[in-house]
């Protein structure tokens, strides 16, 4: 009965402050989408908006978290609070991520392979696309990953058919600067990548971009979604609705332009023109 009473007292009594859920966001180092060294650290562009949506979003305390891509996915599992701002939809995701409504949409994973290697991948490619496939299948070029990362959900399924030695997948934090390390040294050949973050970390290796080349894949849409996944929990789907009525002027407008900054100057201008066409068949 007291603790009853002192219940239906606080209820009552102004100026009595109930703590706040904690919202746990999980980010990697991930350009363009973040940066966490180097000249344009936290210049990103999920570096700015998450900070948008904190601000807009008082009703949580905010807690931001680094961890690497399988320790995120681990974490999404286990059924917290956490959210997630740079992840692609794939169906496995989806029985345990609850996802807001696209909010960026970005070049598509590719395959990076050093110029002195293309006399080997030449065979391999039609219409400035590569098959992938066809690659791996028809010779012993080993070919780098980021463990627990989508590429697109056909890409991972092909990923799933591939003998253990053809593949070389790394864990670490910095996992995709360390497999570009890998590469360098002749350890692999082919690296599963984006190109715009390929070529920052190429800059900040002090490497230059035109030793490589990017190929674009057989079949793949030119452009990819990302979304705010959240555990699917009925916290996670309450933060999600909210985060939706965020995204929806932001997608538009100001991600569009933050992610052009980062692109290749010839293909800026096309980029945002087909922003434009993202969502227009989406609430």
């Amino acid at each position: 009965m007291a603790m009853l009473l002192c219940s239906l007292l606080g209820s009552s009594l102004p100026g009595v402050v109930w703590a706040k859920e904690r919202l746990i966001w999980l980010l990697r180092d991930l350009p363009p989408l973040t940066i966490y060294e180097g000249e344009r650290k936290g210049q990103g562009v999920i570096d700015q908006l998450l900070p948008m949506l904190i601000e807009n979003m008082p009703e949580y305390d905010h807690s931001i978290v680094r961890v690497n891509r399988a320790r995120g996915i681990q974490m999404l599992q286990e059924r917290s609070f956490t959210c997630d701002p740079t992840l692609l939809w794939t169906a496995d995701r989806a029985r345990y991520v609850y996802y807001s409504v696209p909010s960026l949409g970005m070049l598509s994973s590719g395959l990076v392979a050093r110029q002195h290697d293309q006399a080997l991948l030449a065979p391999f490619i039609k219409d400035q696309q590569i098959d992938l496939q066809a690659v791996l299948s028809s010779t012993s070029l080993k070919l780098g990953v980021v463990a627990e990362r989508s590429y697109s959900p056909p890409v991972d399924a092909l990923l799933k058919t591939l003998p253990s030695n053809t593949l070389s997948r790394h864990y670490g934090n910095d996992a995709a600067t360390n497999l570009l390390q890998m590469q360098q040294r002749g350890r692999l050949q082919l690296l599963l990548g984006y190109w715009p973050e390929v070529r920052y970390m190429l800059a900040q290796q002090g490497w230059s971009a035109d030793d490589y080349r990017f190929y674009p894949l057989k079949g793949a849409a030119p452009y990819q979604f990302i979304h705010v996944g959240c555990s699917d929990t009925p916290l996670g789907r309450e933060a999600v609705t909210h985060i939706d009525q965020l995204l929806q002027p932001l997608r538009r407008t100001v991600l569009p332009r933050l992610y052009a900054q980062w692109l290749d100057p010839d293909l800026r201008e096309h980029y945002l023109q087909d922003s434009q066409q993202f969502f227009n068949d989406q609430p």
